[in-house]
Parts: C-alpha cells; structure tokens; sequence
C-alpha cells in the first residue's frame, strides 16, 4: 500500500505532475458521483468492529496498516480487552504483545490505552459521537474521527486516506498537495453522500485504482481519468 509519506517524498517532481493534471468540469464530477455511488451502493468499512468501542480501536490501529491485518490482530485483543474499562486497565506493554504485527504498535499501544482511560475519566467511560470531542483523544485525529462518524453514524463527512487522495488527484477532483486541501475539495465538489462516497473510494483505490498496476480493464470511471498517460493503462 502506498504511504502518505511515500507519496509526499517524491517532492517537486510529484507536485508538477499533479499541477500537470487538468481537473474534473463540474459534469465530470457529477458524473463520477453517480457512478461511484451506483458502483458501491453499500459500501461499508472492511474493518470487523461489533460496537462504537471495536470500531473506534480498529480504525485507529489501521492507521498505515492494512484492514487485513488489523482484523487478524483484533479478536486476540478484544478478548483479552473487551470493552473500555479494560483497556482502561491494561498495561500497555501486554498491549503491545496483542499488537506487535501492526505498523507503530509501540505508539499505538500507548494510545490505546490513554484513550480508554480519557474516556473513563472524562467521558464517564462512554465514546464521544462528536467530531470535537473524539480529536482530543489521544491518537485519534481528524481522519480517524471521521471515519468513525463516517462508518457508525453516516455523517456526511469525508475522509481522505492513501486511497481516496491517489483517486481524488487521479480523476482531477484535487491537485492540493495535502490531505486536508483535498478532503476540501471532495467536500465542496460532492456536498451530498459525502459517507457513502469516502468508502467507495476506498474500495476502488483499494481494488481496482491501485497505486501500482492499476486494473484499468475493469475501471468504470477510465474515461474521466487524467493521469493515465502516467501509468500503463490497458
């Protein structure tokens, strides 16, 4: 999966390119909303989560993790740690153990459990569902938040990971050259179905618009894309 930091690395050389791209006319976007909605009328988060607790620790471990491993890591870890006043508890170190095969596991061990026990001692062991109050907990930003409210509420937020910001600037939705210009642009090009939207996205940057050998066969949105000239199109 490519990073955001390996994307960002490749400096000017990226940006020009991006500047290169010509951006989606108000009808392209239209249409490039239609068709991913009818594409990905369902769509949901591939994370596993039974509850707001399971699905708020499962979004912050998949943070420049796959969604495969986080599903592999988390049924040890909700046994062990089935709900905030246990993890609240947990030292972090045995934590850690649970985790150890995902990305930054030492830092997320860490959050993990300084949220519980933020939760516990400030929200009187219920998850906030506000966007404020969910980003003052330790190792949950804006994305993370979003994300969440996204999945559990269907709040029409948008949510921009390495998958919706190669889509974004490979169909002329964005040329910002951070994540948060582009979140920007996808919330004031689309408006509407803002949720919906994030997760198709997603899942057609996951699977089909992929970093490396994009699967241009099977792309429905090929002839609103702006970037093929950049990548072997089939």
């Amino acid at each position: 999966m490519l990073r955001f930091d390996t994307f960002h690395s490749r400096g000017r050389h990226r940006v020009a390119q991006r500047k290169r791209i010509k951006l989606a006319t108000r009808k392209e976007i239209e249409a490039i909303k239609q068709l991913l909605l009818e594409h990905y009328p369902d769509s949901v988060t591939e994370l596993h989560y039974r509850n707001l607790y399971e699905l708020l620790v499962s979004v912050m471990l998949s943070a420049q993790c796959t969604d495969k491993r986080v599903n592999l890591i988390t049924p040890a870890l909700f046994e062990k740690y089935p709900d905030i006043p246990s993890l609240a508890q947990a030292d972090v170190e045995e934590v850690k153990e649970y985790i150890k095969t995902c990305s930054f596991f030492n830092n997320k061990a860490k959050n993990l459990v300084a949220m519980a026990r933020m939760v516990m001692e400030q929200y009187h062991g219920e998850i906030p569902l506000d966007e404020k109050e969910l980003v003052k907990l330790p190792g949950v930003g804006q994305k993370t938040a979003h994300v969440v409210l996204i999945e559990y509420t269907g709040a029409n937020l948008m949510a921009v990971d390495t998958h919706v910001f190669r889509v974004a600037h490979r169909l002329g939705l964005s040329d910002a050259p951070t994540v948060e210009g582009t979140e920007r642009d996808l919330v004031r090009k689309f408006k509407t179905d803002l949720h919906r939207l994030h997760q198709a996205m997603v899942l057609f940057g996951r699977y089909i618009c992929k970093a490396v050998k994009p699967e241009c066969d099977r792309c429905f949105l090929t002839e609103y894309c702006k970037s093929k000239e950049s990548f072997k199109a089939r």
